[in-house]
């Protein structure tokens, strides 16, 4: 217990104090070390704090919700586990230990299920609550001169489409989905998701949903996995988890190929069209598809023409151009699934056939990851 409560509120200083990053807007400048850096001022914590707050909820909610399932079931369980990190938004999410193998699809499910139906309902609680109470639009100058935007917007009615940035400015833009988008469009003032960081309550609603997305995704033993390999059995599951992860490879392509390009040797030696560094990723590939897919030739040659010819075309025939950058997130997922969730789930003992309701609820997971997803979900200009 006292292990469990300690990494919460380690987990709850990291967040509050890292976060200020995104949300603070006070940051003062300190010399340290012969630089200059960013430190958070009194208000800075206290907005962290409340981004922290909200976000931990999310967490907790989600991984309460797998552990009352399994008390539920009697399978034995841990108590959360959080996971602080002093990089990012302070953590990298919170996770129940199994203790049991699961024997039956129902309590599989059931487990599977509870976490991210939880973690829902109160993202879209957080969300409504940060667009109800939306501030004016001149709330975005105490973040610098964004006089541009409210001028925009006074004579449009809404934001203008991009940010105009000085030299040396960064944009961090957070993808949008279908929910989000829909949700966002209710409201008058809902500002883009260039500016998103500087409303807590709307941060953290988008990071719940996308978070539970991510784990809505099909593929092994993430809670997506459980879900729908009750839903459709191990044969099916295995094929429709397999064409996922060459989605999601497909997704990580461009991110690998930009980061092998900035390595100055490779850029050196590559030409116009980057013919050595999609030849390093094909090979990283072929390796991780030998190893995820088990040696199957058929599976592993599909996957590497799908995945790196079809990002290929995409890239050069297809792509508009855009000057903003994408963050590493698929290529994490992709190298995560491979070594430590798998694609494939593995067979229970017990099979089952689910209740219409259960049924009911599994489809609609299913269609919240669709809803929840954002196929670049943070990016930077």
């Amino acid at each position: 217990m006292l292990r469990h409560l300690g990494l919460f509120l380690l987990t709850c200083v990291s967040v509050s104090v890292v976060s200020t990053f995104l949300v603070g807007k006070d940051l003062e400048l300190m010399e340290l070390l012969g630089g200059v850096i960013p430190v958070p001022t009194q208000g800075d914590l206290i907005r962290g704090a409340t981004f922290a707050a909200l976000l931990l909820s999310f967490l907790t909610f989600h991984e309460f919700g797998h552990y009352f399932a399994a008390v539920y079931h009697k399978v034995a369980v841990s108590l959360p586990y959080y996971i602080p990190i002093p990089v990012g938004i302070g953590t990298l999410g919170a996770v129940i230990r199994i203790r049991e193998v699961i024997k039956s699809t129902r309590a599989l499910f059931d487990i599977g299920i509870a976490g991210p139906l939880a973690g829902f309902v109160v993202s879209l609680i957080i969300l409504f609550i940060g667009f109800l109470t939306l501030p004016e639009p001149e709330f975005l100058n105490e973040f610098g001169d964004h006089n541009y935007m409210v001028e925009h917007f006074n004579k449009h009615g809404v934001y203008p489409d991009a940010p105009e940035l000085l030299e040396g400015q960064i944009a961090f833009y957070f993808g949008g989905t279908i929910l989000y988008n829909f949700i966002s469009s209710l409201f008058d003032g809902a500002p883009p998701l260039w500016e998103i960081m500087h409303y807590p309550f709307l941060l953290a609603g988008w990071f719940g949903l996308f978070f539970t997305a991510l784990n809505l995704m099909p593929v092994g033993q993430l809670d997506g996995g459980h879900i729908l390999y009750s839903l459709i059995g191990y044969k099916k599951h295995k094929i429709v988890a397999r064409l996922f992860f060459i989605g999601i490879s497909f997704l990580a392509s461009f991110e690998a190929v930009a980061m092998i390009q900035s390595i100055p040797f490779i850029a050196q030696y590559d030409g116009s069209l980057y013919t050595l560094s999609w030849s390093i990723w094909a090979l990283i590939m072929f390796l991780i598809y030998y190893k995820a897919f088990h040696k199957e030739r058929l599976w592993i040659a599909g996957g590497l023409i799908t995945s790196i010819f079809g990002a290929i075309g995409w890239a050069f025939f297809v792509a508009d151009g855009t000057e903003t950058q994408s963050s590493a997130i698929w290529l994490f997922w992709v190298l995560f699934v491979t070594f430590a969730v798998k694609i494939e789930h593995p067979p229970v003992l017990i099979e089952e056939p689910l209740t219409p309701t259960r049924k009911v609820l599994g489809w609609l997971s299913m269609l919240i990851f669709v809803l929840c997803i954002s196929f670049n979900p943070i990016s930077f200009q």
